[in-house]
């Protein structure tokens, strides 16, 4: 038999919200402690307008007291865990999710002609400063197929006319499928999903706006800004629904400007803010903490 020193540690993430009520912070960390479960880091939030609760947990499984024996194979350990936090879950009415802590997410991106955004998530991903794994790039234009192949991505050309835009849509289901994947990134694509496209994917389709909304929705927002004279420029990574930049809003970033700055200076100095805004979008997304609430987020970070 494995010594309590010698036993395997592993790290696992607990994401869940469900309605307001005493005792649930006591109810959950009990059970990790029953369990096994050393806590590293929790965040909550108690939405008492909404009469919602929302916690996420960051812990350790390791024997306790009156824990079992921690299970060698993480796998293994992460069926125990979900297995004996069901009832406790299902006692709350929570919505919960349980993973491994360095578990990456699949995540397709699509992209058009701008590639400042594509190019930092790809770095990112690359260096582990992302819990991704980029399995696919989609986009309607051919410009980015040699930097997402010299990554060893998959590209795919899937062209956008009126015409053919539910072609297209179906083809991106596909692929996703194919690739069974978890989260979409837009890092300006810009096409706009249908309404249906954009119900099936609510949730998991991340988008990022190069504009700090509610201001300036639509094309060309920075030529809006520079008409209105504005002295700040931002980016909004919201998630996506029907309704065209309205989605709920995960991350934003501003950046000082001034009168003396050109529509093409405004889009040169808001790319550094999109990239941010977009890759702190994706990686608290990834990380379990962030969740819908109607037309809102929480973020416990």
């Amino acid at each position: 038999m494995v010594q309590a020193s010698e036993s395997p540690l592993h790290e696992f993430v607990l994401s869940l919200d469900c309605p307001e009520r005493p005792g649930i912070v006591h109810a959950v960390s009990g059970f990790l402690l029953k369990h096994g479960g050393d806590i590293h880091e929790l965040r909550q939030f108690d939405d008492f307008h909404e009469g919602r609760f929302f916690l996420r947990v960051h812990f350790v499984s390791r024997p306790g007291p009156d824990s079992p024996q921690v299970a060698v194979d993480p796998e293994l350990e992460l069926q125990r865990l979900r297995g004996a936090f069901s009832e406790l879950g299902a006692g709350y009415q929570m919505q919960w999710s349980l993973r491994p802590l360095n578990e990456k997410r699949r995540v397709l991106v699509m992209v058009s002609k701008f590639g400042h955004c594509l190019n930092d998530l790809l770095y990112r991903s690359r260096m582990g400063e992302l819990p991704v794994e980029i399995v696919a790039v989609v986009s309607n234009h051919l410009d980015h197929q040699s930097l997402v192949q010299w990554h060893g991505i998959d590209y795919h050309h899937v062209p956008v006319t009126a015409e053919t835009k539910p072609a297209a849509e179906a083809r991106l289901l596909e692929l996703m499928e194919d690739y069974d994947v978890e989260l979409v990134v837009l890092a300006r694509y810009m096409q706009i999903l249908s309404d249906e496209l954009s119900r099936q994917l609510t949730g998991r389709t991340i988008n990022i706006h190069h504009s700090f909304l509610p201001s300036f929705k639509g094309a060309k927002p920075y030529h809006q800004a520079h008409a209105r004279g504005v002295k700040t420029v931002g980016a909004t990574a919201h998630y996506v629904n029907s309704e065209l930049d309205e989605g709920p809003i995960i991350s934003q970033q501003v950046q000082d400007v001034d009168h003396t700055f050109s529509p093409a200076d405004l889009v040169a100095a808001g790319r550094d803010t999109e990239c941010r805004a977009l890759s702190n979008a994706v990686r608290w997304h990834c990380e379990g903490r962030v969740f819908l609430l109607e037309n809102r987020t929480v973020v416990l970070r």
